[in-house]
Protein backbone atom coordinates (compact mmCIF):
# COMPACT_ATOMS: atom_id res chain seq x y z
CA UNK A 1 0.00 0.00 0.00
CA UNK A 2 1.40 3.49 -1.03
CA UNK A 3 0.61 7.29 0.17
CA UNK A 4 -1.91 7.77 -2.35
CA UNK A 5 -3.96 4.46 -1.04
CA UNK A 6 -3.48 6.40 2.19
CA UNK A 7 -4.88 9.83 0.94
CA UNK A 8 -7.45 7.80 -0.37
CA UNK A 9 -8.14 5.53 2.62
CA UNK A 10 -8.31 8.79 4.90
CA UNK A 11 -11.38 10.17 3.43
CA UNK A 12 -13.40 6.97 5.50
CA UNK A 13 -14.08 6.59 9.01
CA UNK A 14 -11.32 4.85 10.33
CA UNK A 15 -9.29 4.62 6.76
CA UNK A 16 -6.48 6.87 7.43
CA UNK A 17 -5.31 4.86 10.47
CA UNK A 18 -5.73 1.41 8.76
CA UNK A 19 -3.83 2.40 5.98
CA UNK A 20 -0.59 3.55 8.42
CA UNK A 21 -1.02 0.32 10.33
CA UNK A 22 -0.50 -1.73 6.98
CA UNK A 23 2.11 0.55 5.95
CA UNK A 24 3.92 0.08 8.89
CA UNK A 25 4.61 -3.57 8.27
CA UNK A 26 6.96 -2.58 5.78
CA UNK A 27 10.41 -2.98 6.96
CA UNK A 28 12.66 0.17 6.90
CA UNK A 29 16.36 0.09 5.45
CA UNK A 30 18.51 -0.49 7.95
CA UNK A 31 20.67 2.23 9.70
CA UNK A 32 24.04 0.70 8.86
CA UNK A 33 23.22 0.65 4.85
CA UNK A 34 22.52 4.27 5.04
CA UNK A 35 25.07 6.29 3.14
CA UNK A 36 24.43 10.27 1.98
CA UNK A 37 24.29 10.10 -1.96
CA UNK A 38 26.40 12.40 -3.87
CA UNK A 39 23.86 13.16 -6.16
CA UNK A 40 22.26 14.93 -3.48
CA UNK A 41 25.35 17.09 -2.76
CA UNK A 42 26.02 15.99 1.05
CA UNK A 43 29.46 15.76 2.29
CA UNK A 44 30.03 13.95 5.41
CA UNK A 45 32.40 14.46 8.13
CA UNK A 46 33.43 13.62 11.65
CA UNK A 47 33.69 16.65 14.39
CA UNK A 48 35.81 15.61 17.66
CA UNK A 49 35.59 16.55 20.72
CA UNK A 50 32.24 18.79 20.54
CA UNK A 51 29.63 16.66 21.20
CA UNK A 52 28.75 13.73 22.82
CA UNK A 53 28.83 10.59 20.69
CA UNK A 54 29.94 7.40 22.42
CA UNK A 55 33.35 8.51 20.66
CA UNK A 56 32.99 12.05 22.05
CA UNK A 57 32.23 12.98 18.30
CA UNK A 58 29.46 14.41 16.13
CA UNK A 59 28.57 13.48 12.66
CA UNK A 60 28.30 16.46 10.26
CA UNK A 61 26.11 16.59 6.84
CA UNK A 62 26.92 19.54 4.58
CA UNK A 63 24.95 20.30 1.59
CA UNK A 64 27.60 20.91 -1.19
CA UNK A 65 27.10 25.28 -1.99
CA UNK A 66 24.98 26.04 -5.26
CA UNK A 67 25.32 28.70 -7.11
CA UNK A 68 23.92 29.52 -10.47
CA UNK A 69 20.05 29.45 -11.76
CA UNK A 70 19.01 26.27 -9.81
CA UNK A 71 18.80 27.25 -6.77
CA UNK A 72 16.44 30.54 -7.41
CA UNK A 73 14.33 27.94 -9.27
CA UNK A 74 14.17 26.03 -6.23
CA UNK A 75 13.65 28.84 -4.20
CA UNK A 76 11.50 30.35 -6.20
CA UNK A 77 8.91 26.93 -5.92
CA UNK A 78 9.19 26.32 -2.12
CA UNK A 79 8.77 29.73 -0.91
CA UNK A 80 7.18 32.07 -3.39
CA UNK A 81 4.37 30.42 -4.49
CA UNK A 82 1.90 32.01 -2.02
CA UNK A 83 2.68 35.24 -3.21
CA UNK A 84 1.96 33.83 -7.04
CA UNK A 85 -1.19 32.24 -5.66
CA UNK A 86 -2.25 35.78 -4.19
CA UNK A 87 -0.94 38.03 -6.85
CA UNK A 88 -3.08 36.08 -9.34
CA UNK A 89 -6.45 36.18 -7.46
CA UNK A 90 -6.21 39.23 -5.77
CA UNK A 91 -4.77 40.96 -9.40
CA UNK A 92 -6.73 38.77 -11.63
CA UNK A 93 -9.88 40.58 -11.59
CA UNK A 94 -8.41 43.93 -12.54
CA UNK A 95 -6.44 42.37 -15.25
CA UNK A 96 -7.94 39.69 -16.89
CA UNK A 97 -10.42 39.55 -19.16
CA UNK A 98 -13.91 37.91 -16.69
CA UNK A 99 -13.88 34.65 -18.82
CA UNK A 100 -10.06 34.29 -18.65
CA UNK A 101 -10.07 34.69 -15.06
CA UNK A 102 -13.60 32.24 -14.13
CA UNK A 103 -10.75 29.78 -16.13
CA UNK A 104 -7.92 30.36 -13.85
CA UNK A 105 -9.86 30.40 -10.43
CA UNK A 106 -11.46 27.35 -11.61
CA UNK A 107 -7.89 25.59 -12.41
CA UNK A 108 -6.78 26.71 -8.92
CA UNK A 109 -9.63 25.40 -7.25
CA UNK A 110 -9.17 22.18 -8.99
CA UNK A 111 -6.13 21.79 -7.83
CA UNK A 112 -6.99 22.94 -4.79
CA UNK A 113 -9.35 19.76 -4.86
CA UNK A 114 -7.74 16.97 -6.77
CA UNK A 115 -5.85 13.91 -4.75
CA UNK A 116 -2.19 13.70 -4.51
CA UNK A 117 -0.25 10.90 -5.78
CA UNK A 118 3.18 10.92 -3.81
CA UNK A 119 5.14 7.83 -4.83
CA UNK A 120 5.22 9.69 -8.91
CA UNK A 121 8.77 9.14 -10.20
CA UNK A 122 8.49 13.11 -10.83
CA UNK A 123 7.69 13.90 -7.10
CA UNK A 124 10.70 12.32 -6.08
CA UNK A 125 12.80 13.84 -8.76
CA UNK A 126 11.22 17.37 -7.92
CA UNK A 127 11.64 16.83 -4.20
CA UNK A 128 15.48 16.15 -5.07
CA UNK A 129 15.85 19.16 -6.71
CA UNK A 130 14.30 20.88 -4.04
CA UNK A 131 16.50 19.65 -1.42
CA UNK A 132 19.48 19.85 -3.07
CA UNK A 133 19.54 23.20 -4.57
CA UNK A 134 17.34 24.92 -1.63
CA UNK A 135 19.76 23.54 1.54
CA UNK A 136 23.02 24.25 -1.14
CA UNK A 137 21.99 28.01 -1.66
CA UNK A 138 22.76 29.07 2.09
CA UNK A 139 24.56 26.13 2.65
CA UNK A 140 23.36 23.68 5.36
CA UNK A 141 25.34 21.86 7.62
CA UNK A 142 23.41 19.27 10.15
CA UNK A 143 25.57 18.38 13.18
CA UNK A 144 24.04 14.91 14.44
CA UNK A 145 25.52 14.67 18.38
CA UNK A 146 25.17 10.67 18.15
CA UNK A 147 24.03 9.35 15.28
CA UNK A 148 24.52 5.70 16.42
CA UNK A 149 21.50 7.09 19.31
CA UNK A 150 19.45 6.88 15.80
CA UNK A 151 17.61 3.71 14.71
CA UNK A 152 15.85 4.03 11.34
CA UNK A 153 13.30 1.28 12.36
CA UNK A 154 12.76 3.36 15.27
CA UNK A 155 10.23 6.57 14.90
CA UNK A 156 11.09 9.96 16.46
CA UNK A 157 9.34 13.12 17.21
CA UNK A 158 12.00 15.82 16.34
CA UNK A 159 11.38 19.01 18.09
CA UNK A 160 12.58 21.93 15.57
CA UNK A 161 13.55 25.35 16.82
CA UNK A 162 13.11 27.98 16.49
CA UNK A 163 10.13 29.46 13.76
CA UNK A 164 12.12 32.80 12.68
CA UNK A 165 9.97 34.08 9.99
CA UNK A 166 10.34 30.58 8.07
CA UNK A 167 11.50 27.20 9.32
CA UNK A 168 14.05 26.74 6.35
CA UNK A 169 16.10 24.68 8.14
CA UNK A 170 13.34 21.72 8.68
CA UNK A 171 13.43 20.64 4.92
CA UNK A 172 16.85 19.11 6.28
CA UNK A 173 15.45 16.32 8.38
CA UNK A 174 12.93 15.41 4.77
CA UNK A 175 14.06 11.91 3.91
CA UNK A 176 14.71 13.74 0.45
CA UNK A 177 17.81 15.91 1.90
CA UNK A 178 19.87 12.76 2.46
CA UNK A 179 21.39 14.09 5.69
CA UNK A 180 19.42 12.06 8.39
CA UNK A 181 19.26 7.94 7.99
CA UNK A 182 15.79 8.19 8.73
CA UNK A 183 14.31 6.67 5.28
CA UNK A 184 10.65 7.52 6.92
CA UNK A 185 10.00 10.86 7.92
CA UNK A 186 6.96 13.77 7.84
CA UNK A 187 7.02 17.59 8.16
CA UNK A 188 4.04 19.09 9.99
CA UNK A 189 3.34 22.48 8.52
CA UNK A 190 0.53 24.91 8.92
CA UNK A 191 -3.05 23.10 7.43
CA UNK A 192 -3.49 26.27 5.17
CA UNK A 193 0.21 25.11 2.92
CA UNK A 194 -3.28 22.57 1.86
CA UNK A 195 -5.48 24.39 0.00
CA UNK A 196 -3.06 26.93 -1.66
CA UNK A 197 -2.63 24.83 -5.59
CA UNK A 198 0.88 24.53 -6.31
CA UNK A 199 2.05 25.31 -2.94
CA UNK A 200 -0.16 22.13 -1.83
CA UNK A 201 1.35 19.78 -4.67
CA UNK A 202 5.35 20.96 -3.74
CA UNK A 203 5.34 20.55 0.53
CA UNK A 204 3.30 17.41 -0.08
CA UNK A 205 5.37 15.61 -2.51
CA UNK A 206 8.37 16.75 0.28
CA UNK A 207 6.37 14.80 2.96
CA UNK A 208 4.70 17.46 4.65
CA UNK A 209 1.43 16.54 6.66
CA UNK A 210 -1.39 19.07 8.20
CA UNK A 211 0.23 19.90 11.52
CA UNK A 212 -3.17 18.06 13.06
CA UNK A 213 -2.98 15.77 16.26
CA UNK A 214 -4.98 13.56 14.41
CA UNK A 215 -2.11 12.90 11.02
CA UNK A 216 0.29 13.39 13.92
CA UNK A 217 -0.34 9.83 16.17
CA UNK A 218 -1.40 7.87 13.02
CA UNK A 219 2.02 8.61 11.14
CA UNK A 220 3.91 8.16 14.30
CA UNK A 221 1.89 4.88 14.62
CA UNK A 222 3.14 4.07 11.51
CA UNK A 223 6.72 3.88 12.04
CA UNK A 224 7.29 8.15 10.81
CA UNK A 225 9.59 10.17 11.99
CA UNK A 226 7.54 13.79 12.84
CA UNK A 227 9.27 16.88 12.66
CA UNK A 228 7.46 19.60 14.35
CA UNK A 229 8.25 23.35 15.75
CA UNK A 230 6.54 23.36 19.02
CA UNK A 231 6.76 26.87 18.82
CA UNK A 232 4.63 27.51 15.69
CA UNK A 233 4.16 30.53 13.97
CA UNK A 234 3.02 32.42 17.26
CA UNK A 235 7.19 32.96 17.80
CA UNK A 236 7.37 35.60 15.16
CA UNK A 237 5.25 38.48 17.21
CA UNK A 238 8.37 38.00 19.29
CA UNK A 239 11.03 38.51 16.85
CA UNK A 240 14.04 40.15 17.72
CA UNK A 241 16.65 42.04 15.29
CA UNK A 242 19.34 41.87 17.96
CA UNK A 243 21.24 38.93 16.34
CA UNK A 244 22.38 37.52 19.44
CA UNK A 245 18.54 36.54 20.53
CA UNK A 246 16.60 34.12 19.90
CA UNK A 247 12.69 32.94 20.90
CA UNK A 248 11.41 29.86 21.35
CA UNK A 249 7.44 30.17 22.54
CA UNK A 250 7.07 26.48 24.72
CA UNK A 251 6.16 27.03 27.85
CA UNK A 252 2.68 26.89 26.90
CA UNK A 253 3.45 24.33 23.99
CA UNK A 254 3.09 20.68 25.43
CA UNK A 255 0.69 19.14 22.81
CA UNK A 256 3.73 17.11 20.70
CA UNK A 257 5.33 16.13 24.53
CA UNK A 258 1.46 14.48 25.40
CA UNK A 259 1.86 12.74 21.85
CA UNK A 260 5.28 11.64 22.49
CA UNK A 261 4.53 9.90 25.30
CA UNK A 262 1.03 8.42 23.90
CA UNK A 263 2.59 6.82 21.68
CA UNK A 264 5.74 5.44 23.06
CA UNK A 265 7.96 7.92 21.19
CA UNK A 266 11.33 9.55 21.66
CA UNK A 267 11.81 13.33 21.01
CA UNK A 268 14.81 14.84 19.78
CA UNK A 269 15.99 18.41 20.25
CA UNK A 270 16.89 20.30 16.84
CA UNK A 271 17.79 23.64 16.67
CA UNK A 272 18.92 25.84 14.40
CA UNK A 273 21.21 28.73 13.84
CA UNK A 274 21.39 31.40 11.04
CA UNK A 275 17.83 30.59 9.90
CA UNK A 276 16.72 34.30 11.78
CA UNK A 277 18.60 35.86 9.42
CA UNK A 278 17.62 34.45 5.80
CA UNK A 279 14.99 37.41 5.63
CA UNK A 280 14.39 40.58 7.18
CA UNK A 281 11.21 42.02 8.64
CA UNK A 282 8.97 44.66 9.79
CA UNK A 283 7.01 43.92 12.92
CA UNK A 284 4.39 46.30 13.73
CA UNK A 285 2.57 46.72 17.41
CA UNK A 286 0.98 43.83 19.01
CA UNK A 287 -2.45 44.05 20.20
CA UNK A 288 -3.77 41.56 22.49
CA UNK A 289 -7.13 39.86 22.69
CA UNK A 290 -8.58 38.86 25.60
CA UNK A 291 -8.55 34.85 25.23
CA UNK A 292 -4.43 36.23 25.32
CA UNK A 293 -3.89 35.84 21.39
CA UNK A 294 -1.60 38.53 20.37
CA UNK A 295 -1.24 39.56 16.20
CA UNK A 296 0.38 42.40 14.82
CA UNK A 297 1.15 43.55 11.25
CA UNK A 298 4.28 41.45 9.57
CA UNK A 299 6.04 42.01 6.29
CA UNK A 300 9.19 40.29 5.23
CA UNK A 301 11.65 40.25 2.36
CA UNK A 302 14.47 38.82 0.79
CA UNK A 303 16.91 39.56 -1.65
CA UNK A 304 16.14 42.38 -4.15
CA UNK A 305 13.20 42.64 -1.91
CA UNK A 306 11.37 39.50 -3.42
CA UNK A 307 10.38 36.20 -1.10
CA UNK A 308 14.08 34.59 -2.21
CA UNK A 309 15.79 34.65 1.21
CA UNK A 310 19.37 35.76 1.62
CA UNK A 311 22.24 33.69 1.42
CA UNK A 312 22.52 32.87 5.04
CA UNK A 313 24.85 29.58 5.98
CA UNK A 314 22.39 27.38 8.62
CA UNK A 315 23.43 24.78 11.29
CA UNK A 316 21.06 22.98 12.62
CA UNK A 317 22.19 21.30 15.35
CA UNK A 318 20.09 17.66 16.39
CA UNK A 319 20.45 16.07 19.65
CA UNK A 320 20.53 13.07 21.40
CA UNK A 321 16.78 10.77 21.78
CA UNK A 322 14.74 11.67 25.17
CA UNK A 323 13.56 8.23 25.30
CA UNK A 324 9.75 8.53 27.22
CA UNK A 325 7.60 5.88 28.67
CA UNK A 326 4.48 4.89 26.78
CA UNK A 327 1.42 5.93 28.26
CA UNK A 328 -1.91 6.31 26.48
CA UNK A 329 -3.33 8.41 29.42
CA UNK A 330 -0.09 10.45 30.40
CA UNK A 331 -0.78 12.83 33.28
CA UNK A 332 0.06 15.47 33.79
CA UNK A 333 2.80 15.83 35.94
CA UNK A 334 4.55 13.29 33.22
CA UNK A 335 3.98 15.59 30.37
CA UNK A 336 5.52 18.13 32.32
CA UNK A 337 8.47 15.95 33.61
CA UNK A 338 8.81 15.42 29.09
CA UNK A 339 8.93 18.43 28.19
CA UNK A 340 11.03 19.85 31.05
CA UNK A 341 13.34 17.77 29.79
CA UNK A 342 12.94 18.90 26.56
CA UNK A 343 13.26 22.24 27.22
CA UNK A 344 16.42 21.95 29.12
CA UNK A 345 18.03 19.26 26.28
CA UNK A 346 17.44 22.41 23.46
CA UNK A 347 18.56 25.15 25.78
CA UNK A 348 21.91 22.81 26.48
CA UNK A 349 22.15 22.19 22.57
CA UNK A 350 22.42 25.97 21.69
CA UNK A 351 24.93 26.35 24.61
CA UNK A 352 26.80 23.43 23.49
CA UNK A 353 27.38 24.17 19.81
CA UNK A 354 26.75 28.15 19.37
CA UNK A 355 30.50 28.65 19.97
CA UNK A 356 31.62 26.14 17.42
CA UNK A 357 28.96 27.50 14.55
CA UNK A 358 29.92 31.13 15.33
CA UNK A 359 27.08 32.29 17.53
CA UNK A 360 28.92 33.10 21.00
CA UNK A 361 26.82 35.58 22.28
CA UNK A 362 23.55 33.91 21.25
CA UNK A 363 21.03 33.83 23.83
CA UNK A 364 18.24 31.70 23.57
CA UNK A 365 14.75 32.76 25.63
CA UNK A 366 12.03 30.46 26.28
CA UNK A 367 8.63 32.29 26.77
Amino acid sequence: MGEAEIAAASSSKGGLAKALQDLASRPAPLLSTFSPSSERGVEVERQPGIAGGADGTATVFRAEKRAGVRPFVALFLLFCTVQLDLLVLLAGPFLLPFRLFSAVLGLFLFLALIPLYQNSSFAHKLSRFLCKYALGYFPVAVHVEDIKAFDSNEAYVFGYEPHSVLPIGILSLSAHAGFMPLPKTKLLVSNSFFFLPFLRHIWTWLGCIPATSKHFRSYLAAGYSCIVVPGGGREVVYLEHDSNSEVAFLKSRKGFARIAIEMGRPIVPVFCFGQTSAYKWYLGKKKVFQNGQEVAPFFYWGRFGSCIPFRQPMHIVVGKPIFVNKNVQPTKDEVDEVHAQYVTALLELVEKHKDSVGYTDLQLRVI
